[in-house]
């Protein structure tokens, strides 16, 4: 009979298994035990890493929002630093227009034109643009506030005259134009 079978023998006639079975059994147990206890020390080494890394992670994500955060509230206190540095100029001109005293209306004149164009090429740059429909135009709802119609000698639903331009500012509304608009004949 082979050491294999003794111990199913053993079993199968009701006898208590050898000391040398017994040990073997044990030692078996033994690195069964010693191999889990690794896997569970492995297993929670790992699990510490993973945390450490969530932890990071997630501080990681709080900084980033929180500099977002500022980043957005220094946009909107700053948003109009640009705008009011090109209209600088302009109020420079005036300044200086107010302080010649003894203006001829010709010098006046010239001044005051060319302080409006400071501030057309000031509003320009900051995408400010005006909105000054020909007479004849198509009237456009989205860009016009029709203030009357009247009888013209043109197309019905068309601009006769513009009393107020209007501005766009980035393609988006500012103020429409107000205009008239030809009545349907």
């Amino acid at each position: 009979m082979s050491e294999n079978q003794q111990p199913e023998l053993n079993q199968a006639l009701g006898e208590a298994p050898s000391p040398e079975e017994l040990a073997a059994a044990g030692a078996g147990e033994a690195d069964a035990l010693a191999q889990a206890q690794a896997e569970i020390g492995v297993l929670q080494a790992k699990n510490t890493e993973l945390a450490e890394q969530s932890l990071r992670a997630l501080a990681d994500a709080q900084n980033a929002r929180r500099r977002a955060d500022e980043e957005i509230a220094k946009s909107r206190k700053f948003a109009v630093e640009g705008f009011a540095e090109n209209l600088l100029p302009v109020l420079d001109s005036l300044e200086a227009g107010l302080a010649v005293k003894e203006a001829t209306p010709e010098q006046i004149r010239e001044g005051a034109e060319a302080t409006l164009r400071q501030l057309r090429s000031a509003l320009e740059r900051n995408k400010v643009i005006e909105i000054n429909p020909a007479a004849g135009a198509k009237f456009d709802p989205h860009q016009h506030q029709a203030i009357s119609m009247v009888p013209a000698e043109q197309e019905a639903n068309t601009v006769v005259t513009v009393l107020q331009k209007g501005y766009l500012i980035a393609e988006r509304v500012l103020r429409p134009a107000l205009v008239t608009v030809a009545a349907p004949k």
